[in-house]
């Protein structure tokens, strides 16, 4: 059985750190230092015909490190710190621009582009860290220069800016939280199963590549168990379909309350499930998946004025003794569960260590 590939959603969203992915942050970032650069250039010959070479000077020597920046963003590792390192001498640059005796009352308009850049670059919680002491210090430079605030010009100009960059601050805010709790529902949505809750197929996937990466440094084993309800298309055809989601949502219930919180469960499809039992033995795997079958069989659900009775087949495929990848671990669980059926259901079947490779022997155990 070949599996697709599926990404990590769960992962992706925590990289993001932004609503931008990491791609995006990236290319946003060159285009930044590109045109940020070039327009120094400009401000930096200006500034030299104005009669200040040494703003001039710095304005070409921080446009020449955009540049570089912009070539060496391409394939860098460290965004991040590439990130603070523009934003931090930018917005010090800012404060630098008001504070020159001939400042332009236009420069101090630069504070409010603070949350924005930095929420959109790093995201929530260090985009606040960052842009609010830069913007309370901005508050306070533009103080100094109103100068005597007795005037009642001078102090509406100061409320003026004051309200809108506390304005833009929380609604930058704002906006940044209700986007993340947005997104992550889309991403509940994304790897959960309507019906049962449990983690969907491309979610169980994405959990068992991460386990198999993790016991490979880790160098501990796990068991890969796959679950059939057995003739669960008799309870679709004799009571409906309502009926059959209730079994499966029993069923989901049972897994979710037995199993430990290392382990994962997710519905692969239809009437079939997955776990993921970490860190045990091949014998404690069989022990634990017994005790599901046994809880399984043993109950009664009762739908109207009816009582149903199900059972479960389990197919057990154990990390690394039957193949070290997802492919192989499924195909090895798909073969004992096919086993275990043929074998009468309500079975447990697991694997010899070269079943893999065709040369195993099928453990099962009948339940009664």
């Amino acid at each position: 059985m070949k599996l697709p590939q599926h990404t990590d959603l769960g992962a992706t969203l925590e990289q993001s750190r932004s609503g931008l992915r990491q791609g995006h942050r990236r290319s946003l970032t060159r285009l930044l230092f590109l045109v940020t650069g070039s327009a120094l250039v400009v401000f930096a010959c200006l500034q030299i015909l104005n009669g200040f070479l040494w703003i001039g000077v710095g304005e070409l020597t921080a446009s020449a490190l955009l540049f570089y920046g912009f070539w060496r963003l391409e394939r860098t590792r460290r965004l991040q710190q590439w990130i603070y390192g523009y934003l931090i001498p930018l917005f010090s640059f800012f404060l630098v621009i008001m504070l020159l005796p001939d400042a332009s009352v236009s420069a101090f308009v630069w504070v409010l582009m603070m949350p924005v850049l930095a929420y959109l670059l790093l995201g929530k919680r260090e985009g606040m860290m960052l842009s609010l002491p830069f913007m309370l210090a901005g508050g306070v430079v533009y103080w100094i220069h109103l100068g005597n605030l007795a005037s009642p010009h001078a102090l509406i100009d100061l409320l003026n800016m004051v309200l809108c960059g506390a304005l833009m601050l929380v609604f930058i805010h704002m906006y940044e939280v209700r986007r993340e709790a947005a997104e992550q529902r889309l991403v509940d949505l994304a790897q959960t199963d309507a019906l049962t809750g449990l983690a969907n197929r491309s979610s169980f996937q994405s959990t068992l590549s991460r386990t198999i990466a993790e016991c490979e440094r880790s160098g501990s084993g796990f068991a890969l168990a796959i679950m059939d309800i057995d003739h669960f298309k008799q309870v679709n055809d004799t009571l409906g379909h309502d009926a059959g989601d209730h079994v499966l949502g029993h069923i989901g219930a049972c897994l979710t309350e037995r199993l430990r919180s290392t382990d994962s469960v997710g519905r692969l499809g239809g009437e079939e499930f997955g776990l993921i039992l970490r860190d045990v033995k091949p014998a404690d795997a069989y022990e634990l998946i017994e005790e599901l079958r046994l809880c399984i069989a043993s109950n009664e659900l009762t739908y109207g004025d009816r009582t149903i009775r199900v059972t479960a087949s389990f197919g057990i495929a154990q990390w690394p003794e039957n193949g070290r990848d997802a492919e192989t671990l499924f195909r090895v669980a798909d073969h004992c569960l096919l086993g275990g059926k043929r074998a009468g259901r309500n079975q447990v079947a697991g694997a010899g260590v070269n079943l893999s490779a065709g040369q195993g022997d099928l453990l099962a155990g009948t339940g009664t």
